[in-house]
Order: structure tokens, then C-alpha cells, then sequence
């Protein structure tokens, strides 16, 4: 008799609740139009709470996970691994962008007609962006929730954590594992909101954007959307082939995640859900407490993707074409922007026009993408997650340190 109870419960869990609140908002919007625009401060709150969570979350998880180290070189080896994910496939997703416009054609035939100010940044070097990710102060970077500096802050406190003997270690290691504990309970608060916050957000985009998918913007949202569901592809044969998780049991633990990307298109605000479902999903913490955080940071899949394909549309639009040789400057510029752009709504945007203008290309073409980026942001935004996620899954199922198991949720 308990049976139907429990399907019961499965079927109006959190996750079906966010998906209807989506559904909803979806249909509020395309009601209401531009009127929906009254529902985005519901929606910026639910975004705000996340971040409230995200931050001293990320810390103490952190911090947690690098005390269960079992010394430095171990967790030297990982950061190894999860570096060349990251690398690896912001490449391939580069590459996807540009073989997307390659094929369709957007910019073919287009008018120059939105001006914009031409001083718009260059490209950071190597260095700027090494040095940015140093804090000057620890409180300053966790109240600008610069997460980079808090994770740098994190790691160095950490490891001298590993340096410690004897009963201090021990000590602070409950310490950090009893506050990671108290901020994800506050994520499970937030996300009671998430129906509310999502599905406001949802219906804020739906009323904006009804018009704006046109001529050579459409092609163009078509090409980066096809780009990113190639390597979500690419994504679900590496869980299948490569680690211990299965993609349908993957999707459906983590499906409140994605609506959470793709309403709040915030890295950092979906951070905090992020990393209370590799819990869930039986991730070792000494594993995702530092490759996911990471990844919020350097790794971005669905960004490299809008990247490639903002650069070729462009050049498409003012009768550019590059050669073979070309890529010898694209893809190293490339993936210093996008692993250097922020993790905060239309964060990106700016990096495209900075990557164009690199290139001397008019980025009053690429502004145009500025109508629809919300579109384009939503797919980026979960794409950079379900990077970090999938590469924490193959990092976890082939890393032989430590007393964890690598992974025990995965299903069949």
C-alpha cells in the first residue's frame, strides 16, 4: 500500500514543482508580453538568495573537501585532471561555435545597423588574469562574491589545514564539515522559493524575447543551440562510457539544477544547487567541493560555444573569412576569455565584443546578438555546469586517492 504514496511523492517533488512553476511562467509571459517585466524583482530575489548560500558554501565545502585529502600530492594529482577537462573541452566547444556558423551561414548578407561605443576592453593577458584571481582582501572577496578569490583564499587555507597534525587537523576538519552541512540546508530553504523565483524569471524571458527570433538571429540562435546539444552528446557518452553514472538516472537527479541555469542563467547563482546535487548523487565532497566551484570559474563549455560562433557570424557579416592559419590566434584568445568571463548574468556578452574586436572585426555586428542574448545565456549557462558536473563524475570515478568511494549513487 506504500507504493503509490511514494510515487506520489517522487511525482510533486521539488524537481516537478520548478519545472511547473517554468511551464507557468512560460505561458504568464507569452500572456503578458513586456508587461511580464513587473514579475523580474520576484526573480532577482530568488537569484540573490542563491548567492547569499553560494559563497561561505563554496568556502566551507571547499575546506572540508580538501581536509579529507589524504595529503598535498594527492590533491595535486586532481587538480591536474580537472584542468585538463576543462581545457580540453572549452577547446572542442570553441570549435563546436565556429563549425555551427560554418554550416548555417548567419551573418551571410546582413547590414551593419546598431552602432555601439568601439571601446568596449582588450584582451586581458595572462598575467592580469593570474593576478586577479589573488585576493588583497579575504572579506572583500567574499562580500564582491568574486569567487575565484574566495576559492584561491579556500585552497591556501586548505592546504595549510593538510599541514597540520595531530588534533587540530581533526578539529577544524569537523569544523569545516559542520558549516558546509548548516549552508547547504540553507540552499534546501531557498530553493523552497525556486518554483516562485523560476518561474518568474521564465516568464520575465518569454514576454521579452516572443519578437526578437528573426532572419539571421534565428539562424544564428538556431547554430549556437545545435553547437551546445552537440556536446551535451558529447557529455552523455562520456557518463556512459567513462564513469559510474548513467545519463537518464544523471538527468533526472539533477534536473532542478538545469531550470536553475537556464532561469537565472548565473553560474555562480546555480553554483550553490550545483554542488548539493553531487552530493546527492554520491560524489565524493574531497572531489566536488574543488572541481565545481573551479569549474564555476574557468570552466565554460556553453560560453566557448557562443564565443566561436559570435566571432565567425561577424566575420561572416563583414565579408571576413579565416583561413586554417587563423586558428593558431582564435582558439588560445578564445579560451582565455571565456575562461576568464565572469559567472553572472551577460557576463559574456562583453567578452564576445572584446574577442571580436581582437580580431578587428565591427562589433556592432556582434552587438546585435545583444537582443537575444538572454537565449544564448540560458544554453551557456547550463552548458558550464553540466561541464563541471560530468567532469567532476570522471574525475571522481578514476581518481584512486583517498578513503571515499568514487561514486555511490549512480544508478543503472
Amino acid at each position: 500500500m506504500s507504493r503509490p504514496s511514494e510515487t506520489g511523492r517522487r511525482r510533486f517533488g521539488p524537481g516537478a514543482l520548478i519545472f511547473a512553476g517554468m511551464a507557468v511562467g512560460i505561458v504568464v509571459g507569452a500572456i503578458l508580453g513586456e508587461r511580464a517585466a513587473v514579475l523580474q524583482p520576484v526573480g532577482d530575489l530568488f537569484i540573490r538568495l542563491l548567492v547569499l548560500a553560494a559563497v561561505p558554501l563554496v568556502c566551507f565545502n571547499l575546506l572540508a573537501g580538501l581536509a579529507a585529502h589524504s595529503g598535498v600530492r594527492a590533491f595535486g594529482r586532481l587538480a591536474a585532471k580537472i584542468l585538463a577537462w576543462f581545457v580540453a573541452t572549452d577547446l572542442v566547444a570553441l570549435c563546436a561555435g565556429m563549425g555551427a556558423m560554418t554550416l548555417l551561414r548567419p551573418g551571410a548578407g546582413m547590414e551593419l545597423t546598431t552602432p555601439v561605443d568601439e571601446a568596449v576592453g582588450a584582451v586581458p593577458s595572462l598575467a592580469d588574469v593570474l593576478l586577479d584571481m589573488i585576493p588583497v582582501n579575504l572579506f572583500q572577496a567574499f562580500a564582491e562574491g568574486n569567487i575565484v578569490q574566495v576559492v584561491v583564499a579556500s585552497l591556501a587555507i586548505g592546504m595549510a589545514t593538510l599541514m597540520l597534525g595531530g588534533g587540530a587537523r581533526a578539529r577544524l576538519e569537523a569544523a569545516y564539515r559542520d558549516l558546509a552541512d548548516l549552508f547547504r540546508r540553507l540552499v534546501d530553504l531557498v530553493l523552497v522559493l525556486a518554483p516562485l523565483g523560476i518561474g518568474a524569471l521564465m516568464a520575465v524571458t518569454a514576454g521579452r524575447y516572443g519578437a526578437e527570433l528573426l532572419g539571421g538571429l534565428a539562424r544564428f540562435l538556431t547554430g549556437v543551440w545545435g553547437a551546445q546539444a552537440l556536446l551535451f552528446c558529447g557529455y552523455m557518452l562520456v557518463l556512459r562510457f567513462l564513469t559510474a553514472q548513467r545519463p537518464r538516472r544523471f538527468l533526472s537527479d539533477t534536473g532542478p539544477l538545469w531550470a536553475t541555469t537556464a532561469a537565472t542563467s548565473s553560474s555562480l547563482a546555480s553554483l550553490s544547487v550545483g554542488l548539493e546535487k553531487a552530493e546527492k548523487l554520491g560524489m565524493p565532497r574531497r572531489i566536488y567541493s574543488f572541481t565545481l566551484p573551479l569549474g564555476a570559474q574557468l570552466n565554460k563549455d556553453g560560453t566557448a560555444v557562443m564565443l566561436g560562433a559570435v566571432l565567425v557570424f561577424t566575420a561572416q557579416a563583414a565579408g571576413v573569412e579565416f583561413g586554417p592559419e587563423a586558428l593558431l590566434a582564435i582558439l588560445p584568445i578564445g579560451l582565455l576569455l571565456a575562461q576568464g568571463s565572469g559567472g553572472i548574468p551577460g557576463g559574456g556578452f562583453v567578452v564576445a565584443l572584446v574577442y571580436v574586436q581582437a580580431f578587428s572585426l565591427p562589433i556592432e555586428i556582434a552587438a546585435m546578438v545583444g537582443g537575444i542574448y538572454r537565449l544564448v545565456d540560458m544554453g551557456n549557462t547550463t552548458l558550464n555546469i553540466m561541464g563541471d558536473m560530468v567532469g567532476t563524475a570522471l574525475v571522481a570515478g578514476r581518481d584512486a586517492g583517498g578513503t571515499e568511494p568514487a561514486v555511490s549513487g549512480a544508478g543503472s
